[in-house]
Order: C-alpha cells, then structure tokens, then sequence
C-alpha cells in the first residue's frame, strides 16, 4: 500500500505542475485536500454502520487534527521555501530526508528503529541526492524552510504511525482531509475563479480524489502495521518515481547518475526490510496487539 501510494505522488508532480499554471499553492491545497476528503464521507458513513468501525471519536478527531495542521505546514513550508530561493531539485532532495528524520525524531518517542533501518534510510537519502545531482545544496533562506517541511513530513508520518491503529483508518484519513482543506480555505484572500477551475479540471481530479482520496488514504492504512521508520523509507520511493515518470512520459531525461540514485533507493528499502523479510522466512511472528482506543 505505501508503495502504492508513492508511486501515484510520484505521477502526480505532472498534474502539480498543469494546476500551478492557473492556481495558487493555497488554492490547490484547499480544493484537492477538501476533495479527498467529501470523497471518503459516504464511505465513512458505510463503515460507521458496520461493526468493523467503531472508532472512538476523540481520537479520530485528535489524530485528523493534529495530522491536517502538519500536512497543511509542511505544504506551505514547501512552497515558500520555492519562492524564497530553494531550487527545485534541492528542494526536492531536502524534502526527501524526511526519511533520514523519522528514525531520528523517533528516538524521542521511544520508537526502537533496527540497525537496519538506520542503513537502508542513510541509502534512501543518498539515493535521492543522486537523483537531485545538479542541486546546489547551500543552505539558503529557501532551503532552510524546506529542511523544516521535511521535519514536518517526518513528525506526520510518526504521527499517523500512532493513531492509525488506534481507530477507523478511513475515518482517520478524511478527518485530516477536511482539516487542511478547511484551514486552506480560511486562509484563502478570495476563492478561485470558475474559469481558472475548469482549465485545471483534470490535473485537480487527479491531485484530489486519486493523490489524496486514494494515495493518503493508503499510507493511512499501511502505517497501520508498518513501523514508522520502514514507512519513511518506503515513501521516500515518490522522488523515484517521479523521476522515472518524467523520463517514461518524455518529459525528462535521466543520466545515468540519476539512474544509479534510483537503484540505491530500491537497495535502500530492499536493506530496511530486511529484519522483517528475515524473520518471516524464520517463522510465523506473533500479531502484535492494537491497544484500545
């Protein structure tokens, strides 16, 4: 699923770029969160009738909450980083150590993270530099704020990590669906004009319903029994895929450097699950519990 999920953020950099053209940062946060998120409400409603969701709603709302707050920052931490001198491909790279992060920020939070994560997250990293070879990594304005949206991807992804399996993960995906969307709304100086809309309906329809509706609504699930740290590295697999989509769909071409970064992020997951592949091969290995909500 996490893989999954990364490969459509990955695709989906081609429709960020057409919605860009006629929209805002704020304004394609606010229409593709929201739309991920009235997609997911019938579907909440179906599962709220059955006795599989049963989720209590204090911790639905906290975890949504907290999760949308820290999407929306990291969003805007992004974009602003852009604006203010962080190049594209460094800020791309700088993003991606989220990876390098989640172990890290982990520690605080009494996450035991296996040796062999700490390797194939280091490799994940390198890979991603190698991927972003022609990055200027001076450390600017701009970049110093995407370095802190990268902490804010990490604290998300260890967030979602713990109240996941705390409650109804599709409840859980929509609550933090409407809470950036909403607050992006808010935060709108107007709302977008009808036609600036309709030249950016397809590139939205992908970037809602498909890269939220679809693609966090997995991670959301996958977190559900992957350990934070595996999970970082498997998602760090969208800078790959969004170089391997550029280059299938003629867009851009890779050198062979950036090929190499590609081979050493797929060893770097291969590495971190490494522990987990081994033990299955050992044995059956005990479910581990999901404490009550």
């Amino acid at each position: 699923m996490l893989l999954v999920a990364s490969a459509i953020w990955g695709a989906a950099f081609v429709a960020q770029r057409d919605a860009a053209a006629q929209l805002g940062a704020m304004e394609i946060a606010a229409l593709r969160f929201l739309a991920g998120g009235v997609l997911l409400l019938p579907i909440v409603a179906i599962r709220r009738t059955s006795v599989r969701a049963t989720s209590p709603p204090r911790v639905v709302l906290l975890g949504g909450t907290i999760a949308g707050v820290l999407m929306l920052v990291a969003f805007v931490l992004q974009q602003t980083g852009i604006e203010r001198g962080s190049t594209a491909s460094s800020a791309g790279f700088i993003t991606g150590l989220y990876v390098v992060f989640v172990p890290m920020l982990g520690l605080l939070w009494g996450v035991r993270t296996h040796a062999a994560v700490w390797v194939g997250a280091v490799m994940a990293a390198a890979g991603l530099y190698l991927l972003s070879v022609d990055a200027s990594l001076r450390m600017s304005e701009g970049d110093l704020l995407v370095l802190a949206c990268a902490v804010a991807w990490a604290v998300h992804v260890l967030v979602i990590g713990r109240f996941s399996p705390r409650c109804d993960p599709i409840e859980l995906a929509a609550m933090q669906f409407l809470v950036t969307g909403g607050i992006a709304l808010v935060l709108l100086p107007r709302w977008p004009a009808a036609g600036a809309i309709e030249q950016v309906i397809w590139p939205m329809l992908y970037l809602g319903p498909v890269a939220v509706g679809v693609a966090f609504t997995l991670q959301v699930v996958g977190q559900r029994t992957a350990p934070p740290a595996h999970a970082a590295v498997i998602l760090s697999m969208e800078g790959l895929f969004a170089a391997l989509f550029g280059a299938l769909l003629g867009q851009e071409r890779l050198a062979w450097m950036q090929y190499g970064g590609c081979g050493l992020m797929l060893a770097g997951i291969l590495v971190a699950q490494w522990p987990e592949l081994a033990g299955r091969r050992a044995g059956p290995v005990p479910e581990t519990p999901v404490p009550p909500g």
